[in-house]
């Protein structure tokens, strides 16, 4: 089959569900209110409450809830077949990601831009918040630690991205000046910022940087992450339109350029899709593909990580109501086309079957590596750009939207020991560098307390990432769909996406629970216990939190 089929048919339905589907959540069930004054108005103070562009703002949105995750789920979920990957992919963008994100960053605007976490204290309770609270917690701790080891691995291996991953971030703290300070047009400083960037990208090839394979005892690998989290502790703590907002919004211009370049080779060469619709000779090991599909690709369809984004930095920046259908639900259509994008790398980039094959000998092979060498693949097949140019270009776009994604978790993670400080009335843990600071320690101990001397302790708790996650946009589709309820609108729009995960993250889980157990692994048997009552308690404050709002709405009729 022609990859190009599959290209349109995608980018043809996730239109649809953009200028349709989200119009119709806009006007009919969110109701969105142009002269609503959002808190990035009422409480602004130039550092975290900053009334946005929302081309700006999109930017910031979109690439901190992409990231590695939507190129790394689809890019392992093909090993089942590139249909059930597509399938989830777009459907799961129009009607479940669009309406999560887009929900998420309402619902934080219409209460102060509260988390969603603290939001679940107001609308659902007080138990379900502290539940709430500690998955937030632990997924926010895999992001970050995990992005981590993604990011040094990247530049482990891939020394000709160093200079343009962290000349990036010049560019963005140059761009920030003349967006805020130098006033000058949009569209001059997204050219100036996007010239710069590929630039860097040229001459990356040319000034490779190795990091020394040991460095004062601690392995290069372990240097990077150091780096890498000093770096994102600065960047949590500076004002969002110093460094935070102009480096997502020029990654973002990066991202649809670099989509723009794979999807035109795509055209040029109409490469054949080698992989299977369905594979029935999947390696020994493979988990089933029901439930495990949709949890294996999370950020692409679904992901709980993006409500945390949307109620966390997002709506704090937000300048109109109106601009929420854009930010929200077209930021989950640049995931879905990311998404798109790597399952087409991932079954189109390879010259034959058993190529294919030798790359998808084991579940959990593929990811970046077969996006980065398919996707360099068909760029130099189709447009004649050398294969070590082509991979790069996706090796830097895959560590700038890691990057961006660990400085948003790592504001977000600040915000959340912020918020048990207002919650348990502990004021010192409310300060931003102590904030901060327990941040990025309880990050660096699972780094280097579980990982070792090479810190890469977040990859032990990752294979319940996807679970976690999952469990987290059931539980932001709980409070919008709450709120609905309470505003009297219909709530089938998120009620429906709410019940699917539900079900399928505690299928995973226990599926899970099984393969930990066999394994012996007891760290994660426990871990997963643990998840797994906390999906059952929230499925049971759903019915609850439901029941009651409806009781109260027939209380208030009579």
């Amino acid at each position: 089959m022609s990859a190009i089929v599959l290209l349109v048919l995608g980018l043809a339905a996730m239109a649809g569900g953009y200028f349709l589907y989200s119009k119709f959540i806009a006007e009919k069930i969110y109701r969105l209110d142009p002269d609503f004054k959002t808190p990035a108005h009422e409480y602004e103070d130039g550092v975290d409450f900053v009334p946005t562009n929302r081309f700006v703002l999109w930017g910031h949105h979109f690439t901190s809830v992409a990231g590695a995750a939507p190129i790394v789920g689809p890019a392992i979920a093909v090993i089942w077949g590139w249909l059930p990957a597509f399938l989830w992919v777009v459907f799961g963008t129009i009607f479940f990601a669009g309406v999560h994100d887009f929900g998420a960053i309402w619902a934080s605007v219409r209460n102060k831009a509260k988390s969603v976490g603290a939001l679940t204290g107001d609308v659902v309770g007080k138990r379900a918040r502290s539940i709430f609270m500690i998955v937030i917690f632990l997924v926010l701790l895999m992001v970050n630690a995990v992005f981590a080891v993604v990011i040094a691995g990247l530049m482990m291996n891939f020394s000709s991205a160093v200079v343009p991953v962290w000349g990036a971030i010049l560019v963005a703290l140059i761009i920030g000046q003349l967006i805020y300070r130098r006033m000058l047009s949009l569209p001059m400083v997204s050219i100036i910022g996007v010239v710069a960037l590929y630039a860097l990208i040229g001459i990356g090839p040319s000034v490779p940087i190795q990091m020394p394979a040991e460095v004062a005892g601690l392995s290069g690998n372990a240097v990077w992450i150091l780096i890498l989290f000093a770096y994102a502790a600065i960047a949590s703590l500076l004002p969002v339109w110093v460094l935070l907002q102009p480096r997502d919004y020029i990654n973002g211009l990066q991202l649809f350029i670099g989509l723009i370049i794979l999807y035109g080779a795509i055209v040029l060469m109409n490469p054949t899709l080698v992989a299977p619709a369905f594979n029935t000779n999947v390696p020994a090991g493979t988990p089933s593909l029901l439930p495990l599909l949709f949890v294996t690709i999370a950020c692409g369809a679904i992901s709980g990580f993006h409500g945390l984004v949307s109620s966390g930095t997002t709506s704090k920046q937000l300048n109109r109501e109106t601009d929420a259908r854009f930010v929200g639900y077209f930021g989950a259509v640049g995931e879905g086309m990311l998404a798109l994008a790597a399952i087409l790398a991932a079954t189109a980039g390879f010259a034959t079957f058993g190529d294919w094959q030798a790359m998808y000998s084991a579940f959990g092979q593929g990811g970046v590596n077969a996006f980065v060498e398919g996707g360099a693949f068909i760029i130099h097949n189709g447009i004649g750009l050398p294969e070590a140019t082509a991979a790069t270009l996706l090796t830097v776009m895959a560590a700038l939207f890691a990057g961006t994604t660990m400085d948003t978790g790592l504001r977000l993670q600040r915000y959340i020991f912020q918020e048990w400080g207002e919650i348990y009335n502990q004021q010192w843990m409310k300060k931003p560098a102590i904030a901060t600071f327990l941040a990025v320690g309880s990050c660096l101990l699972l780094a280097f307390g579980a990982g070792g001397a090479d810190g890469s302790g977040g990859l032990i708790i990752w294979p319940l990432f996807g679970t976690t996650n999952q469990l987290l946009a059931g539980l932001t589709l709980l409070v919008i769909t709450v709120m609905l309820v309470r505003l009297r609108r219909p709530m089938w729009y998120t009620l429906a996406p709410l019940c699917f995960l539900l079900v399928m993250t505690i299928a995973a889980l226990l599926i899970q629970l099984r393969t930990f157990y066999q394994q012996g692994n007891m760290f994660l048997l426990v871990l997963d216990i643990v998840v797994l009552i906390a999906a059952i308690m929230v499925a049971m404050e759903c019915a609850s939190a439901l029941k009651r709002s409806r009781a109260e709405m027939a209380a208030e009729q009579k």
